[in-house]
């Protein structure tokens, strides 16, 4: 089986390497925002000087106005703000404030990147010659141009240092990055062709970004769909905006501190689509203070963990036909702790549950908590797709995906096409749906009620069939005590060998 992983770029491991060298006493949260500003500027001003030449060889044409560069939809650098100017400088001791005058002038002349680039290059924390090198290193690569754009350089980069900052992390890292081979289970899943995208917890913007993508390589326009998104932390909500500003992707990402549920920036949104990985069970999500709230239509959420406030959270910002994809602890599925069994027996008696998916483990880079995929429909009847009332559809994807180092799995292409047609077929798209043992099964809702509204999906599809299941019981029992008296008896020769062994050196047991 084929794993999937893109062709590594040749300068990723040292670049890291030298982000590596750059923390000192700093931690990972503070010098990811160091490298991957200084490579938010590289790109910007790599397109910016290559529509500046053309401009420059056309009589007619002003180089040097910011609106020829809005028109292309191209970032505006100013003289000191641009690479070569920033380079020039690399070895002088004044570098980071040079680094930090240039964050700011690029904000003054681009107002969508107001308030969200990094200036703190200048404070004394930062190793000014590391510095340097990291600026040099980064002059290396070609990012912006045209013929790197198409090949999504960029990203690439940006997705690989996600993943290694949320590695060195730990978990905290967990409130900015979802494996990517998650994302695009979800996006390929959910199938964001058009309408409007939620994403009421959206760290970094992957899954912004991945509907883009997917939206792009199914030919549609990327207009066709709107993005709306909110975040709590603002460095994160920062990440967000530079990850969507370098794609050309224009979203409405909103940023306060107190966080979707106690302050809902997009309060009277319906998406067509929510897609999401909130904090597996958060405690600190000031329950208390919403104890009476119009979201909780299939029960108040426990003060103790927010699961199913997001869950319900969720569903109270689907449009009458939306689709909502989000992760969750393995817990949600099976918990009956302080209400949570009675909200996910509303939830499935409303018949809105559409589809669990139990993940492998190890998926995750800042933890080991199991994790599963939850899919809700407004609308189970033939909307768009087959009439479904009535039934939920259970994946068990545990045994699937590939290790990519000693830690971590990622779900291959194929692991990620089977779900997403096996999802799909039982919709009523594509292929025709058929149960197999140990993968799928599409259960009724009378099952879900007999096994207690448990929405594990072991439960359903039962074991994968072996040859051996073939043997009857009593010969199996036959076999395996015979083997283990074989094993027996030769246990106890050994021990009299040993024994005699012994006493031959003068020793008595």
């Amino acid at each position: 089986m084929k794993k999937h992983k893109e062709k590594d770029i040749p300068f990723e491991d040292k670049l890291w390497k030298i982000a590596d060298k750059l923390r000192n006493n700093m931690d990972a949260a503070e010098y990811k925002h160091v490298v991957l500003g200084l490579i938010f500027l590289k790109y910007i001003s790599d397109a910016f000087d290559e529509l500046h030449k053309k401009l420059s060889s056309v009589a007619e044409a002003d180089p040097e106005d910011p609106d020829e560069y809005r028109a292309e939809n191209v970032f505006y650098v100013p003289r000191r703000a641009r690479w070569n100017y920033l380079q020039k400088n690399a070895k002088q001791p004044t570098i980071g404030k040079i680094t930090d005058d240039a964050m700011d002038e690029i904000e003054k002349d681009n107002t969508t990147l107001k308030g969200v680039l990094p200036k703190n290059y200048a404070r004394p924390a930062l190793d000014k010659q590391r510095l340097g090198e990291l600026i040099d290193l980064i002059g290396t690569i070609g990012l912006g141009d045209k013929e790197n754009r198409s090949k999504d350089i960029l990203g690439r980069v940006y997705e690989y240092f996600l993943g290694q900052f949320a590695d060195a992390e730990g978990k905290k890292g967990g409130q900015f990055y979802t494996p990517r081979s998650m994302v695009r289970l979800l996006v390929a899943m959910l199938e964001p062709y058009k309408g409007r995208i939620l994403d009421p917890c959206c760290g970094s913007g992957g899954m912004f970004v991945q509907s883009e993508k997917f939206v792009q390589a199914h030919g549609r326009r990327i207009g066709d769909i709107s993005i709306y998104g909110q975040e709590s932390n603002q460095t994160t909500w920062r990440l967000c905006k530079m990850n969507l500003a370098i794609r050309g992707i224009d979203g409405n990402i909103a940023w306060n501190n107190e966080g979707s549920f106690l302050s809902d920036a997009h309060k009277d949104l319906k998406a067509d689509y929510v897609i999401a990985n909130p904090p597996f069970n958060d405690s600190d999500w000031h329950g208390d203070a919403l104890r009476e709230d119009i979201r909780w239509k299939y029960g108040m959420p426990p003060v103790g963990n927010a699961n199913f406030a997001w869950v319900q959270h969720f569903v109270y910002h689907l449009s009458p036909t939306g689709v909502a994809g989000f992760v969750l602890a393995n817990g949600s599925m099976s918990s009956n702790t302080s209400g949570e069994g009675d909200i996910r027996k509303n939830l499935i008696e409303a018949d809105i549950v559409d589809c669990m998916v139990a993940l492998p483990s190890q998926l995750f880079y800042n933890t080991m908590i199991p994790a599963c995929l939850w899919f809700i429909a407004r609308d189970k009847k033939n909307h768009r797709f087959k009439d479904r009332r009535g039934e939920v559809l259970f994946i068990d994807a545990r045994n699937m995906g590939e290790m990519i180092d000693r830690r971590h799995r990622e779900l291959t292409d194929e692991n990620i096409s089977n779900i997403a047609t096996t999802y799909h077929a039982w919709r009523g798209e594509g292929r025709k749906y058929e149960d197999i043992k140990g993968f799928c099964k599409a259960a009724s809702l009378d099952e879900v009620k007999k096994h207690g509204h448990i929405l594990t999906p072991g439960r359903y599809v039962g074991v994968e069939e072996t040859e051996e299941d073939d043997e009857v019981f009593e010969e199996k029992m036959k076999r395996l005590t015979s083997k283990l008296a074989n094993q027996m008896k030769k246990s106890k020769e050994l021990d009299e060998e040993i024994r005699r062994n012994l006493k031959s050196l003068g020793y008595e047991i």
